[in-house]
C-alpha cells in the first residue's frame, strides 16, 4: 500500500512522500527499509530519528526531522489498524459439529454454532447461535453459553456456569471450579459445599489459564466488558464490575467487590471482603487489605494512596543520610555533656 492509502484508512495526514510504498510493519527499533512504524511515547523520539523505517505514524502536529510521517490523533490505535489490515487472519473457524465431539442428546446447540474435535458437552447444556467451541473443551451439565462466543481449545466450563454473548475465553481457563472453602473440625479441614455458580456477562474476554471459582451461594460475577489477563485467580463470590481491567498474576480473594472501570495491575493481591471503588487504579504488586475509595490510585503493601507511598519511599531512600546525621548529633551531644560535667 502507499502511504497515502494508509493515511486515508487511519484518517491521518502525510507529511512527506505520500506515494511511498509500504511493504511491512515493525517496531521502531526493529524496523527496516520499507517498513512502517509508530511513535506514541515522546521518550522514544531519539529512536524515531535513528529508525530505518520508511515512515512513522506519529501524533497530531508531531514531526521527525528527515522522516516521512503520518500525523494522527492516536498513533498507537492507528498503527493497530494498519496491522489489522495486513495481518493474516489465523483466528479459529469452527463450523458444524466434529464427528469426535461427545454431545449429550439433551444439550441444545444454537443455529450456526461450531463444535470442534473432542469437545464434550454434557446434559442440558446450551450453546448459543454462531458460538465456536474449539478442540478439547469441556462444557458441564446445565452450563449456558451465549451467542457469538469464542472458546479456544482446552477450556473447562463447569456445571451450571453462565456466559453472556460475545465472550472470548483463551486456552487453559477454568470457570466454575469449587471455591476454596473449608471448616476446621477436630483438627481436620472439612470441605464446605460450594453451591453457587459463575456468571460472565456480555463482551468479556478472559486470558489463558484464568481461574474463576463458583460461589458458595449465589454467584461469582464478571461484569460486562471486563478484560482479564492471563494467570489471574478470582475466588468465590467475588463481584467484578463492568469494563474493569485485571492484569496478569492478580489474585482476588473471596467476596471482594471490584467497582466499574477499576484497574487491578499485575501481581496485585486483594484481600477477602474488601471493596475497590469504581475507577480506582491499583498499581503492580500492591496488596489491598482495606477498602479503596472510588477513583483512588493505590500502591504498595499494604497499599496506600499513590502520592503518599511515593513520598514515603523517597524518605526511606534517604534513611542512610539521616542515620549518619543523627549519629553525628549524638556525638556532639555526648561531647557537650562531657564538657558540662553532666
Amino acid at each position: 500500500m502507499t502511504l497515502a492509502e494508509i493515511a486515508k484508512a487511519v484518517k491521518g495526514r502525510v507529511v512527506g512522500d505520500g506515494a511511498l510504498l509500504v511493504q511491512g510493519v515493525s517496531g521502531i527499533k526493529e524496523a527496516g527499509p520499507g517498513d512502517l512504524t509508530f511513535l506514541a511515547n515522546p521518550k522514544y523520539l531519539p529512536l524515531a530519528k535513528d529508525t530505518r523505517a520508511a515512515a512513522i505514524i506519529v501524533g497530531k502536529d508531531v514531526l521527525v526531522e528527515g522522516k516521512t510521517v503520518v500525523q494522527t490523533d492516536d498513533p498507537s490505535l492507528a498503527f493497530s489498524t494498519v496491522v489489522s489490515m495486513i495481518k493474516e487472519d489465523l483466528s479459529p473457524v469452527v463450523t458444524g459439529i466434529h464427528p469426535t465431539a461427545v454431545i449429550d442428546p439433551s444439550a441444545i446447540i444454537g443455529a450456526g454454532a461450531g463444535i470442534g474435535p473432542h469437545v464434550v458437552i454434557e446434559k442440558n447444556a446450551r450453546i448459543g447461535a454462531r458460538t465456536m467451541i474449539c478442540a478439547g473443551t469441556f462444557v458441564g451439565q446445565k452450563a449456558s453459553i451465549g451467542e457469538d462466543c469464542l472458546v479456544y481449545p482446552n477450556v473447562t466450563l463447569r456445571e451450571a456456569v453462565v456466559l453472556g454473548d460475545r465472550v472470548t475465553i483463551h486456552s487453559g481457563t477454568v470457570i466454575g471450579a469449587d471455591g476454596f472453602g473449608y471448616a476446621p473440625v477436630d483438627g481436620k479441614h472439612v470441605k464446605i459445599p460450594q453451591m453457587g455458580t459463575v456468571v460472565i456477562e456480555d463482551d468479556v474476554e478472559l486470558g489463558a489459564c484464568v481461574t474463576i471459582d463458583r460461589a458458595r451461594f449465589d454467584r461469582t460475577l464478571i461484569g460486562r466488558g471486563t478484560k482479564i489477563d492471563n494467570l489471574v485467580h478470582i475466588a468465590h463470590n467475588v463481584q467484578v464490575g463492568q469494563d474493569c481491567l485485571i492484569i496478569a498474576l492478580a489474585g482476588i480473594a473471596g467476596s471482594a467487590v471490584i467497582g466499574d472501570r477499576a484497574i487491578i495491575a499485575g501481581q496485585v493481591g486483594v484481600a477477602g471482603h474488601v471493596h475497590v471503588g469504581a475507577g480506582a487504579l491499583v498499581a503492580a504488586q500492591s496488596g489491598i487489605t482495606k477498602d479503596v475509595p472510588p477513583g483512588t490510585k493505590m500502591f504498595g503493601t499494604p497499599a496506600q494512596e499513590y502520592k503518599t507511598f511515593v513520598r514515603e519511599m523517597g524518605l526511606v531512600g534517604r534513611l542512610p543520610q539521616y542515620v549518619e546525621r543523627l549519629s553525628a548529633l549524638e556525638e556532639k551531644f555526648k561531647a557537650f555533656e562531657e564538657r558540662s560535667g553532666k
